[in-house]
C-alpha cells in the first residue's frame, strides 16, 4: 500500500502547468529519493500511465480511467444534462458542480454556453478552496472543528490583489455563507470571475457538494447576480438533493471527511 501511494503521489506531481518533468523534478515535488521515484515512474510507465521523451516524463492517456470510475459511479450525466445544461441555458453563463478535497474545489461537472474568462474550467479541474464562491459553501458544511484546522494548515496565497488571505476575514466570510446559504467572490480567484454557490445536501442534510454560476464581472454585478440567480440555483440543488435520496447510486459522498 505504501507503494500505491507513493505511484499516485507521483502522478499527482503532474499538473496543466507541469505536464512534462524529469526524474529530478519529479522526486523533489514528492519528496522521494531519485531511486525510489524512478522506480516509480518505471512501473507507471510499464503499466502505460506515463511515458519518456527523452529526459522528461508525461502523462499518458490512460491515466483518464482513473478519474472515470469515480465519475462513472456518480451517474454525472444524469445531473449535466437535466439539471446544470438548463441552469447555463438560463443563465447564458456556466454551470457547475464541485465537491471539496483536502484544501482544494475539484469540478465533477460544469456545462458553459459562453467562454469570456481566461481562467476556463473543466471536469477535474482543481483551485483552492478558498478564493472560490464554492470553495467557501463547502467550507461553511464543515464542523467548527475541521474549519479550524483547516484555517490553521491552509495556505492563503493573493491570486490577485483581491484575494482574501486573511484566515479571520475569511472566517468571517465562511460564517457569513453559513447565515446566508450562499456565497459570492468578484475577481478573487482570478480577474475577470464573478461567481455565486450555494450548497448541494444529502438526505441527511449534510453538504455534499455546490453549486455555482458564474461569469465575467465586467458583464455583471454580484448584487445582480444574486438578485437574477440565487432562487434558481437553489431551486437546482434542492432538485439534485431530491436525485440524491432517490438514487442510491448517485452519490457525492467523496466530498465529505469521515467525521462530517
Amino acid at each position: 500500500m505504501n507503494g500505491l501511494a507513493k505511484g499516485l503521489s507521483v502522478i499527482r506531481a503532474f499538473t496543466r502547468e507541469r505536464a512534462t518533468l524529469s526524474l529530478s523534478e519529479v522526486a523533489s515535488l514528492t519528496a522521494m529519493p531519485p531511486a525510489t521515484a524512478r522506480r516509480c515512474l518505471m512501473t507507471l510507465e510499464e503499466l502505460g500511465y506515463v511515458m519518456r521523451n527523452g529526459r522528461q516524463f508525461l502523462l499518458r492517456p490512460k491515466v483518464l480511467e482513473l478519474g472515470a470510475a469515480y465519475i462513472d459511479s456518480m451517474n454525472i450525466d444524469f445531473l449535466t444534462k437535466t439539471h446544470l445544461e438548463e441552469l447555463a441555458r438560463n443563465t447564458g453563463d456556466s454551470a457547475a458542480l464541485c465537491v471539496l478535497d483536502g484544501s482544494d474545489i475539484v469540478y465533477v461537472a460544469r456545462t458553459s454556453i459562453r467562454t469570456l474568462m481566461r481562467l476556463e474550467a473543466h471536469v477535474g479541474s482543481r483551485f483552492p478552496a478558498y478564493a472560490t464562491s464554492v470553495g467557501r459553501v463547502l467550507l461553511a458544511g464543515q464542523s467548527a472543528a475541521q474549519l479550524q484546522t483547516y484555517l490553521e494548515t491552509a495556505k492563503f496565497e493573493p491570486l490577485t490583489k483581491y484575494t482574501v488571505t486573511d484566515a479571520q476575514v475569511l472566517r468571517r466570510a465562511i460564517e457569513k455563507c453559513r447565515r446566508n446559504g450562499y456565497s459570492t467572490v468578484k475577481d478573487e480567484l482570478d480577474y475577470g470571475v464573478v461567481a455565486l454557490a450555494v450548497p448541494v445536501h444529502d438526505r441527511q442534510g449534510r453538504v455534499v457538494a455546490a453549486l455555482n454560476s458564474s461569469s465575467h464581472s465586467a458583464r455583471i454585478t454580484v448584487a445582480r447576480l444574486v438578485e437574477e440567480r440565487l432562487e434558481m440555483l437553489r431551486a437546482v440543488s434542492s432538485q439534485i438533493t431530491r436525485d440524491l435520496a432517490a438514487l442510491p447510486n448517485l452519490s457525492l459522498s467523496a466530498g465529505l471527511s469521515s467525521d462530517s
